[in-house]
């Protein structure tokens, strides 16, 4: 009995999806769009679309969004999972409205360090509740921290105790928000 598979065995044994998305992409473009060691993977016009409608709305099923950018299912699936293995798609989270969650103050503060300190600061800070996003950046300061409290109260001791308490810190100012809205992911296309 031959090895060699029958037309009738590829129709009783499906391919698996990532075979499927492979074989879609020629070689030459599968190499440069999984990148290496750092490398940004390409991205073509309807990977741009892709990333637009799903930063819009993440709980987008993949029909929708293949109806919504006339692409097939198969094709919208396989390009979704390959943004997520090359990291394009980091994942997919709620939204969380911070005053229905009772952080009614917000706050950008810009903090200044100590040289040669980031990597210590920054792994204090992202231990520190209420401190919701962080960047360093370059200009007049160092680090610019998002930080969400209760109230003033508990921004002030966000910022004087735990923040200033880091060692390398050497000052912060603070931005009070007063008002902000979301914007979505745009102008990639």
């Amino acid at each position: 009995m031959s090895n060699i598979p029958t037309q009738s065995d590829a129709m009783v044994r499906p391919m698996d999806q990532t075979a499927v998305a492979e074989a879609k992409v020629p070689a030459t473009r599968r190499r440069a769009r999984t990148g290496s060691s750092g490398e940004t993977p390409t991205l073509d016009t309807t990977d741009r679309r892709i990333v637009e409608a799903l930063a819009r709305e993440g709980r987008m099923s993949i029909r929708a969004l293949a109806q919504g950018l006339h692409i097939s299912r198969a094709n919208a699936y396989a390009r979704v999972e390959r943004l997520l293995s090359t990291g394009v798609i980091r994942g997919f989270r709620a939204q969380i409205d911070p005053h229905a969650v009772g952080l009614s103050t917000s706050a950008f503060v810009t903090i200044s360090l100590r040289q040669g300190e980031w990597r210590e600061v920054s792994s204090r800070l992202r231990k520190i509740p209420g401190i919701v996003h962080i960047a360093l950046v370059g200009g007049d300061f160092d680090v610019i921290a998002l930080v969400r409290a209760r109230d003033n109260a508990d921004l002030r001791r966000i910022v004087l105790d735990e923040i200033h308490g880091i060692p390398g810190v050497l000052s912060t100012r603070t931005l009070l928000v007063f008002e902000e809205s979301d914007a979505v992911l745009g102008g990639l296309t």
